[in-house]
């Protein structure tokens, strides 16, 4: 939640998208992505005008969504993932909201995300990624073979498994044993 907050948080204080609101997955892991934003945000020189919270797997987003579109923040966060983050996008599209001047920023967005929206919905969204399959030769190459294989590009979290895996058995190979001693000398 860290990097996300901050790559994403900073980049947007900085193009003068500094008022923020939050729609946050009421759990752990959309309470720290929240908390680290606005800190970055705070810190940046921005201001949160507030949050809602709402529960894991919600299907309608719309009184959540009202609340967002009403604080008139320039940013609204969505401090959650996977189906939540594809719904919000979405509702908030068929609201307007987008096309009203207010931003939305997925705070963690894959590129399967960004498939299941539309590239027409996703237009004007703020985020970040961690991986990009197009971003050079060495990205290009893996995404072929992956795309050999299970049929689309690689998501940063498919990516970032393969190249941990990738890097625990290149130092298996090197250490010349499974000790996990031994291997983490190596690593």
């Amino acid at each position: 939640t860290f990097a996300q907050a901050n790559v994403t948080g900073l980049a947007a204080v900085k193009q003068g998208l500094d008022t923020w609101f939050f729609l946050t997955a009421d759990y752990a892991f959309g309470q720290d992505l929240e908390k680290d934003t606005a800190n970055v945000v705070l810190k940046s020189g921005g201001k949160v005008l507030g949050n809602v919270r709402h529960p894991l797997n919600t299907a309608d987003f719309s009184s959540y969504l009202l609340q967002a579109q009403a604080s008139k923040a320039k940013v609204i966060g969505l401090a959650n993932a996977g189906g939540d983050t594809i719904n919000t996008i979405k509702q908030a599209a068929e609201f307007g909201i987008m096309k009203s001047g207010q931003k939305l920023s997925p705070l963690l967005a894959f590129v399967t995300d960004i498939d299941a929206v539309g590239l027409e919905t996703a237009q004007g969204l703020l985020l970040s990624e961690a991986y990009y399959w197009d971003l050079n030769d060495d990205t290009r190459a893996f995404a072929k073979r992956f795309m050999q294989r299970i049929g689309r590009v690689p998501s940063a979290a498919q990516a970032g498994v393969y190249s941990s895996v990738t890097h625990y058995l290149k130092a298996v190979k090197a250490a010349g044993t499974t000790d996990p001693a031994a291997v983490m000398k190596i690593m």
